[in-house]
């Protein structure tokens, strides 16, 4: 009975030195002022290649600065996508796929407006799949929904990871 209160106690202990640290990823930055929302306005997207390069950036665009607002940029992102499409279930009465998978992958970079070493990079991968059936277009169509739907979870992916890269920038008082 008693090991197992001194146990609570330890973790409650512990819990309230933890949660000094413990910083919330949109809200005001201790250094420097300003939040992470501002920071995220400030990005510069470079063209990224290709239709569901397009559709990336539109995404991007919206999530990181979805007011509309010109802000001037104090960074520039830099994409680098890698699509390919995967057919793993066929039928075997007639020879036709039944579904399909679209894998995209991107390599970014977060670099100052200036230059410099990039604040964040890495490689973010999404996969979608759809069903596909005889008719020519709906099998089009259907895979264009699927590469929409991956250009628009890739930069969910790609804003969180911005968002945390930023505010823990920010944390540290030698960076601007």
């Amino acid at each position: 009975m008693f090991g197992r209160a001194a146990g609570l106690a330890a973790i409650a202990a512990s819990t309230l030195a933890l949660g000094g640290c413990f910083q919330p990823m949109y809200g005001p930055l201790s250094a420097g002022g300003g939040d992470v929302a501002a920071e995220l306005q400030a990005i510069a997207i470079e063209p990224i290649p290709e239709r569901i390069g397009h559709y990336l950036g539109d995404d991007l665009i919206f999530d990181l600065n979805g007011t509309g607002s010109h802000v001037p940029p104090k960074y520039r992102l830099y994409v680098t996508l890698r699509e390919s499409a995967n057919t793993p279930i066929i039928d075997t009465v007639n020879g036709i796929a039944s579904a399909a998978t679209v894998t995209l992958n991107a390599d970014f970079r977060l670099v100052p407006i200036g230059g410099g070493d990039p604040i964040v990079k890495g490689t973010a991968l999404v996969i979608a799949s759809y069903d596909r059936n005889d008719q020519r277009y709906s099998n089009i169509r259907a895979a264009r929904d699927a590469e929409i739907r991956d250009a628009k979870q890739l930069s969910d992916q790609l804003r969180i990871r911005l968002a945390s890269a930023l505010a823990t920038r920010n944390l540290d008082p030698g960076h601007s």
